[in-house]
């Protein structure tokens, strides 16, 4: 195998370049051609993984937060390069997905674990959701989490960055006090809805925000995208939808509708903004469509099946 080890240095809590040169030591006692990039700025891990696709790689190796998934993603995207995962940012939300261990004080040789399920294990296709030229992983987020992502990430520097889970609930709290719901029509396929609503979530998987399982009906290979509506018009319906994620109450709840889509539009009467797998994109209207079998990416061998709904293809080892 060759890889291409792509390392975002700003993503995460603590740093990892010991840890890093660890996993690709262990890639290369198996037999692995590592060759390791760092990224500078935004864009830098598309720019990579398209290098790695126009080289002949067979993997990039996406050593960082979503947002570097998510870059990593779009260059590879219809590709026969892999994607592969060595989490090292704060929410690690595909890691959570794909169950791919992840680094806490109680399990300090998970990168060297996360480094043996690209040896080990199982390569999936899956789906990614499309805005334009952009793609993205985990979900797309119209209102209120958007404006969340829209205030607390511009902060991300290096001094911050340890109190970005901090600042993501204080901001998320804050903003709760002044939501107000807008009129939004939806078109859904080939459905017409029109509801106020606080927020709309577009979602490729099941995990939002780390642990929080707002999509469980969601699968990665099933060529729809989940469509969650979060109903209201005030503060008090913001911090009932919190509430309720938080406890994991929201399913079922009446005051949020849940659709399946291959395609949707979305149009506000006042501007809205919108996030990408985390990362402030644009505003409405916009439109978003599925891309079935977008993205080939390794997970570990036995990995939740309720996650997909197609067979793995052959072990990665080699």
């Amino acid at each position: 195998m060759r890889a291409l080890l792509i390392h975002n240095p700003a993503a995460g809590q603590r740093e990892v370049s010991r840890d890093l040169q660890q996993a690709a030591d262990l890639l290369a006692a198996h037999g692995w051609s590592v060759v390791c990039r760092r990224t500078a700025g935004p864009g830098d891990a598309t720019a990579l993984a398209r290098q790695a696709v126009a080289e002949g790689y067979d993997m990039a190796v996406a050593a960082g937060g979503d947002g570097t998934l998510s870059e990593v993603a779009n260059g590879l995207v219809h590709s026969d390069c892999i994607l592969g995962v060595l989490p090292v940012g704060t929410g690690n939300v595909l890691a959570r997905n794909l169950q791919i261990p992840r680094w806490t004080p109680t399990t300090r040789s998970a990168m060297q674990d996360a480094a043996r399920v690209l040896v080990e294990g199982q390569v999936r296709t899956i789906d990614l959701g499309r805005v334009g030229e952009r793609y993205f992983i985990l979900h797309l987020g119209v209102g209120f989490d958007a404006q969340v992502a829209r205030t607390v990430e511009p902060a991300r520097t290096e001094a911050s960055r340890n109190l970005r889970n901090v600042g993501y609930v204080a901001t998320t709290v804050g903003l709760a006090f002044s939501q107000r719901g807008s009129r939004m029509t939806l078109t859904i396929d080939d459905l017409t809805v029109r509801q106020r609503a606080l927020m709309v979530l577009v979602s490729n998987a099941q995990n939002y925000a780390g642990t929080f399982r707002v999509a469980p009906q969601a699968l990665l290979d099933d060529g729809l995208l989940d469509v969650y509506v979060f109903k209201g018009a005030n503060t008090v319906d913001a911090i009932r939808h919190i509430g309720n994620v938080l406890l994991g109450r929201h399913v079922g709840d009446p005051k949020i509708e849940v659709y399946q889509a291959r395609h949707l539009e979305i149009r506000a009467d006042t501007t809205l903004p919108v996030q990408l797998d985390g990362e402030p994109i644009e505003h409405t209207p916009l439109e978003v469509r599925v891309e079935p079998s977008a993205l080939r990416v390794v997970v570990p061998e036995g990995a939740a099946g309720n996650l997909f709904r197609s067979v793995p293809e052959a072990a990665a080892r080699n």
